[in-house]
This record gives C-alpha cells, sequence and structure tokens, in this order.
C-alpha cells in the first residue's frame, strides 16, 4: 500500500508546523509520508498488528472481528486524534520491515521498548507495564523469591527469556512447548512451578478464575510496551503520547486493562 501525501489540517497538525519552523525534528519518517498532518487529512491511522496474539490482538472465536486490548488502545488513541484506526495485520517477522517501508503509520503489538528499538524508531509512552512472575500452586508456600527456585523444578520453553531466568535462579527445567502445558504439569505436581510474564497469568486468570494458582514472586525489573513509529515521525509520536495521557487520566487505559487482565497494567 502506497503512502499518501496531504496538506495540513487541524490544530494538530499546525503544532507540528510549528514545530518544524522552530527547527524541531521532521514531521516525515523515512519509510514513507507518515506525517500528523497527513493522517489527520485521511481521517485514519494505519496499524500494523498481528491478528493472532490473544489477548492482545486477535479474532474472536477465530473469524470475528479484530479485537483485544493493543487493539482497543490503539483505537481509543485514534479517537484522540480525530481519526479512524485501520489495521493491518502481518506476521512479527515482517512487522519492522512494513513500518519502515510506509506500509503503515504505526505497530501495536505487544512491542517491548529497549534500547536498540529507541534508537532505530520513534517509541510511545508505554502503555503496557508488565514484570516477571513466579506462578504456584495456592497451597505452596516453599516458594517467594527467585532465590527459593535453586533446586526446584519449573516448567518453561527452552526458547523463551523466562527459561533463562529460571535456570539462572538454579531451577532445574522441565521443557514445555507453552504456557498451556506448563500449567498442565504444575497442577498435575510434576513441577514446582512456572517462570513466565505477569499478563500470561493474568489473562488466564480471568478466564479461569478458580485456577488454584497464584503469584508467589515477582521480579523488580519491569518490561514496557508501546507503540512504535518511524525515525523522524516526530509530531505523530508526540501527538500520541498526549492522547495516552489523556486516556491514562480518563480511566481508559485502566478500564481497558480490567477488561482484559483483571487489573490495571498499564502503568
Amino acid at each position: 500500500m502506497n503512502r499518501r501525501s496531504f496538506g495540513l489540517v487541524g490544530l494538530l497538525a499546525a503544532a507540528s508546523l510549528a514545530l518544524a519552523a522552530c527547527g524541531g525534528s521532521s514531521d516525515t519518517a523515512a519509510g514513507g509520508d507518515t506525517s500528523l498532518s497527513g493522517i489527520q487529512d485521511a481521517g485514519e491511522i494505519i496499524f500494523a498488528t498481528e491478528g493472532t496474539y490473544k489477548p492482545f490482538s486477535f479474532h474472536e472465536g477465530g473469524a470475528g472481528d479484530l479485537t483485544g486490548y493493543d487493539v482497543e488502545v490503539a483505537k481509543a488513541v485514534a479517537g484522540k486524534l480525530g481519526v479512524e484506526a485501520k489495521f493491518e495485520e502481518t506476521q512479527f517477522d515482517s512487522i519492522f520491515a512494513g513500518l519502515e517501508a510506509g506500509r503503515f503509520d504505526a505497530i501495536a503489538n505487544q512491542i517491548t521498548v529497549n534500547p536498540t528499538r529507541q534508537e532505530k524508531y520513534e517509541l510511545s509512552t508505554p502503555y503496557t507495564v508488565s514484570q516477571g512472575v513466579i506462578v504456584t500452586l495456592d497451597g505452596n508456600n516453599d516458594i517467594s523469591s527467585f532465590a527459593e527456585l535453586k533446586g526446584k523444578t519449573t516448567a518453561q520453553s527452552l526458547t523463551s527469556n523466562w527459561y533463562t531466568l529460571a535456570t539462572e535462579s538454579g531451577a532445574q527445567v522441565e521443557a514445555v512447548e507453552g504456557w498451556a502445558q506448563g500449567v498442565s504439569l504444575l497442577k498435575d505436581g510434576r513441577v514446582d512451578a512456572i517462570v513466565n510474564d505477569k499478563l500470561t497469568f493474568l489473562d488466564y486468570e480471568v478466564t479461569n478464575p478458580d485456577s488454584g494458582l497464584k503469584i508467589a514472586a515477582t521480579t523488580e525489573e519491569s518490561s514496557d510496551s508501546a507503540l512504535v513509529f518511524s525515525k523522524g515521525a516526530t509530531a505523530l509520536k508526540e501527538a500520541v503520547d498526549t492522547a495516552l495521557a489523556e486516556l491514562s487520566s480518563d480511566g481508559t487505559l485502566a478500564g481497558l486493562s480490567e477488561k482484559y487482565f483483571g487489573q490495571d497494567v498499564s502503568k
């Protein structure tokens, strides 16, 4: 899809022109015209997302409308900008290349903030904050810290960051393909714990409120997720930051968090 070129419209567009006139960063990204003014003139902002990443971006029942936490956040942001959110579903392996080629204006797909991405792209204010957790059975009081994983057995995918954290904490790892298999082993008493992302556990608890599982310990470090824009789309990024701040203040982000995770994960 070729990017478009449009004139200035609206107050936010005028603000971006003023920033450029004062020597601010250009509002046009290297991959194409993703200017704030162009987006507002077109009346839409195109987000890339996987569409297969529940509960963030997925089709209910496999064939319903696209929905999820990230999708609803993106729609709310678009509303604050005065435009419609549209989505282009793409595989994660090609999502950054598509942004750089100008196929879409932004990525809404739980992209973790890290120094490499901060250098290469424009990243919004984080809209999701999570930690690593140890999950055990409710009745297990033997583990209350990562240090107490030493000598215990955990269920992990061998290719995940959580495998590294578990082994560095001294755990013996039982290899699994994913969360569901790990939960099965934990409930069967074949492992002592699972190390995973807090959001994964919270999502599971929403649909399994009587799971018999608990969070036994949480990492001190947090992982932040942000919306992503091409390098140089500074005015668009700043307008989205303003929108996210308003959505935080008016309770929208907290409400969406509660809907999908049972608690506020937006900050």
